[in-house]
């Protein structure tokens, strides 16, 4: 019992620093240009950001805005992680073709995305511009992770399979594919900030809703209320995306574990 109490002890200690520095930065925040430390013109504070909020809320500007970005975020994220996890398998599938493709995936996602942005727009448009943006910050994450743990796979475990006459698709299906799951649990989390931020990305430069571009039209009219506003709805929804994923990976891992121990 007394390591479970240091356990919560432990945690109950983290959470309440945590809680203790969200409030000294609002504190700060609201203070700070009330006292004219700071200009409020450039920052804005808490509670004019809350008035803010509400009156979007009321006119339902604001669910506009959110509904976009995160419609966005969905079909990128899906698209993202399908596209990539297919190519990954490919690359599993075949050396030949990894050690083709190799160079220009390492290449390809080492260029800035942002450069993409001006690219995708003349391309397709308002619209699917965002959609491939979303797409393209994600998907060679991805396949570089997924790969990487494919590539990870206990190699004895697939000479065993292999001995009892197990096809490629069997290996790739039985072994592979579900010693593979941790790592694209950690792909999941990394794709839906990547993902967010890439439909942010695509917002600034070509969206007529969302809330990059809220940003940038209330940076246009210099109002930051509203540009603080959305970036503590992106904050919000990044969190609760966040969260989603972890419950997910719980899930699926707790199944995962409970399949393995009923089989034994």
């Amino acid at each position: 019992m007394r390591p479970r109490r240091r356990l919560r002890a432990a945690s109950l200690l983290v959470t309440t620093w945590q809680i203790c520095l969200v409030a000294a930065f609002l504190i700060i925040w609201q203070i700070a240009p009330q006292l004219h430390w700071v200009n409020p013109m450039l920052t804005s504070y808490p509670t004019a950001v809350f008035w803010s909020l509400l009156a979007m809320t009321q006119d339902g500007t604001l669910l506009l805005h959110v509904k976009a970005t995160i419609l966005a975020t969905a079909i990128g994220f899906v698209g993202g992680m399908v596209l990539g996890t297919g190519t990954a398998i490919v690359l599993r599938w075949s050396p030949f073709v990894y050690r083709v493709l190799d160079p220009f995936v390492v290449v390809i996602n080492a260029i800035p995305k942002i450069a993409l942005v001006p690219i995708f727009y003349i391309w397709l448009g308002d619209m699917m511009s965002i959609y491939a943006m979303a797409v393209a910050v994600s998907v060679f994450v991805t396949v570089i992770m997924l790969y990487t743990g494919f590539q990870a796979i206990d190699p004895d475990k697939i000479k065993l399979v292999r001995l009892f006459s197990a096809s490629r698709l069997q290996v790739l299906t039985k072994v592979v594919l579900p010693g593979s799951v941790p790592t694209m649990m950690s792909t999941l989390k990394v794709n839906i900030g990547l993902t967010l931020v890439g439909v942010v990305v695509g917002e600034f430069q070509s969206a007529k809703a969302g809330l990059g571009y809220l940003i940038t039209y209330g940076s246009q009219i210099f109002q930051m209320n509203m540009v603080m506003s959305a970036i503590v709805v992106l904050a919000f929804i990044s969190s609760l995306l966040f969260v989603a994923v972890q419950v997910l990976e719980a899930v699926i891992l707790r199944r995962r574990s409970g399949g393995v121990s009923s089989s034994r």
